[in-house]
């Protein structure tokens, strides 16, 4: 990974991997077959070094992924304006990985798991009988994180 330019913004790995564990979303960049650059928002679940995340069965995404399995994931939170600054307090995560369809339904099950305790935590009791409903028909790609990174610059003290 570069260095990063403005080091006193720097988080730790563990805040960066705290704030990507626990974001609502974050865009996944990739490489598509014709070399250009594509970017989508994700629902991400992490366990460990491992981001997954749920997508059709097949589809573009799944495309670029297959002709260029290194991936760029960034997430953002706290993002405030700071007007009198022309400027913008945040905390933000950049993280690097190979990505990989899973094929295994129990890797499937336990990824389904991981995201829909993470988004639908209230509604686990139908789980079950959705994964039996759907399993079939749902995507799943993990990442293996390579590298990460945090930055943040705070509000000022008032």
């Amino acid at each position: 990974m570069r260095e990063m330019r403005r080091k006193e913004r720097a988080t730790t790995e563990e805040e960066a991997r705290r704030l990507l564990a626990g974001c609502e979303y974050a865009v996944l960049s990739m490489t598509g077959p014709d070399g250009k650059p594509y970017a989508v928002p994700i629902s991400p679940a992490v366990s460990g070094d491992t981001v997954y995340f749920h997508c059709a069965p097949a589809g573009y995404k799944l495309e670029c992924l297959e002709h260029e399995p290194e991936v760029c994931l960034v997430c953002a939170d706290g993002v405030v304006p700071i007007p009198e600054q022309f400027s913008t307090a945040y905390q933000s995560t950049v993280a690097f990985g190979r990505a990989e369809t899973v094929t295994d339904d129990e890797e499937k099950i336990y990824a389904l798991r991981l995201i829909c305790g993470k988004y639908a935590a209230d509604n686990m009791a139908g789980f079950d009988e959705a994964i039996r409903r759907s399993l079939s028909r749902t995507g799943i790609v993990k990442i293996i994180l390579r590298e990460i990174s945090g930055k943040q610059k705070k509000l000022p003290e008032k």
